[in-house]
């Protein structure tokens, strides 16, 4: 045991990390950093906890920190940057499963070990015994939505299947596991009538989380995973507040609240409602378009492209799914190299869901080392397109698609995008006239000043850059 001044100061000293490490994590130049202070104000909190307790055995904390942290380095070493997002799930998943094995360890300990006397609640508390549940509760709806849309964005499970008043079916499952949660930890007379009624509670959550992510389209996964992410952080408070632990409460609530700032910011970028999101059926497996259906659309090859980049005085990229998908970025970056050294100026336009997640596109290009400084976010760029010589779309479709601004009608109306199409002239390099995630054409395409370069991202920019390269 530990002085409880001295406790309280580390304490402070981690929730300070936090917030810190938090605050840098919103500029991309600071944001590594900012997530080592992070990292550093959880492995305090862990020490903080350990001491607190007092003797435990630290062969077991010492196994496990060396277990786990070898699965997870394992896991992020092998990724690719296109896999992030998948793992990110899969982190949610993991937290979410380790605040429910928490709460259903404390459980044991504190009704199925008790003595059949009706005493559980009052010997956890009122408080502990219901946050206990809801432990219980979140952690296993973000474990089994993880997954889930982990499954998703891998391609293995795909589709948006209807499911009948799933709204109805959700509320019953949430109010079933919460009726077994109370019961159980009423401390039934039987130890295993308690314990049924938990592997009850569990198995509620559990289908809760599948009823929730499983008729959701691709296009909308992000902004589940960010939920996740919340639910995440929710449930560790809750078991914070059950083992009453106060830094377990801070850390969980501010990863709360940071998923839900998140999800908002991305539901606002795709002028969606969370509820609207949650509804799903949008955006599964994206549209069915022909290329028929479009008109007047002028394809070139890389060497036609150079020469007209050549000339150009400023170039802005728009980097999209696609771009990740190709492993081009270090493609991207030579083609932007090659550009400044003719003089060139070049930025980088960033939408907030570019990608699979808000951010995806930074890493991506952070792997290439792009130098922060030519990343600029939608708000920050937008308005030079108009004053830009050439634009170049990498991978991107409905981030860039006019429909937005010109079809009231269109599924993606008011969504705010990055006006590529007013550059006096845009190349887009995509396989194929494809839609995205949206599942409908992109005007873009018609336009008479957008030339399309067809092929593998990677290729193509290959081959734009060596004839930039060639030519200086």
């Amino acid at each position: 045991m530990i002085d409880t001044e001295v406790t309280a100061l580390l304490a402070l000293g981690s929730i300070a990390l936090f917030v810190i490490g938090l605050k840098r994590l919103s500029k991309v130049r600071t944001a590594r950093s900012g997530n080592a202070l992070m990292a550093a104000g959880m492995l305090l909190a862990v020490l903080i906890t350990l001491l607190e307790i007092g003797l435990v055995d630290y062969r077991w904390i010492a196994g496990g920190l060396l277990v786990g942290g070898g699965i997870g380095y394992a896991i992020v070493a092998r990724a690719q940057a296109t896999q992030m997002p998948e793992i990110v799930a899969r982190f949610n998943g993991f937290g979410g499963a380790a605040s429910a094995l928490v709460a259903l360890s404390l459980f044991w300990a504190e009704v199925v070990e008790v003595t059949g006397d009706g005493t559980a609640v009052t010997a956890l508390g009122l408080a502990a015994a219901v946050t206990l549940v809801l432990s219980v509760l979140i952690g296993s709806v973000t474990l089994s939505g993880s997954v889930l849309a982990e499954l998703k964005l891998r391609g293995t499970i795909s589709g948006t299947p209807r499911i009948p008043v799933r709204g109805a079916l959700m509320g019953l499952f949430v109010l079933g596991g919460l009726v077994l949660g109370g019961l159980a930890v009423s401390a039934f007379d039987d130890p295993l009538v308690a314990s049924l009624l938990v592997v009850g509670l569990v198995l509620a959550s559990v289908t809760t989380g599948v009823v929730l992510v499983l008729p959701i389209g691709g296009a909308d996964m992000p902004v589940v995973i960010s939920l996740l992410n919340s639910l995440s952080g929710l449930a560790a408070a809750a078991t914070g507040f059950a083992l009453g632990n106060q830094l377990l409460i801070i850390a969980g609530t501010i990863v709360g609240a940071a998923g839900l700032i998140l999800t908002q910011i991305m539901c606002v970028a795709m002028n969606r409602s969370l509820l609207n999101v949650l509804i799903g059926g949008y955006g599964g497996d994206g549209g069915a378009t022909e290329h028929g259906e479009y008109e007047g659309v002028v394809s070139a090859d890389a060497e036609s492209a150079a020469m007209v980049l050549e000339a150009a005085q400023s170039v802005i990229i728009v980097p999209g799914y696609g771009l990740a998908a190709a492993r081009a970025q270090n493609a991207v970056h030579d083609v932007a190299r090659a550009l400044r050294q003719r003089g060139c100026e070049v930025r980088f336009a960033i939408h907030p869901v570019a990608g699979r997640m808000p951010g995806h596109m930074n890493v991506v290009l952070s792997e290439a080392e792009v130098p922060y400084e030519l990343l600029f976010e939608m708000s920050e760029i937008n308005q030079d397109f108009s004053q830009t010589d050439v634009a170049i779309v990498v991978g991107a479709n409905d981030v860039v698609n006019p429909a937005a601004n010109s079809e009231p009608g269109s599924p993606i109306a008011g969504m705010p995008i990055l006006d590529a199409a007013l550059a006096r002239r845009v190349f887009v390099i995509k396989r194929s006239l494809s839609p995205g995630y949206a599942g409908i054409k992109n005007a873009l395409f018609e336009q008479d000043n957008t030339v399309m370069l067809y092929g593998d991202a990677k290729q193509v920019l290959d081959e734009l850059a060596g004839e930039l390269t060639a030519n200086t």
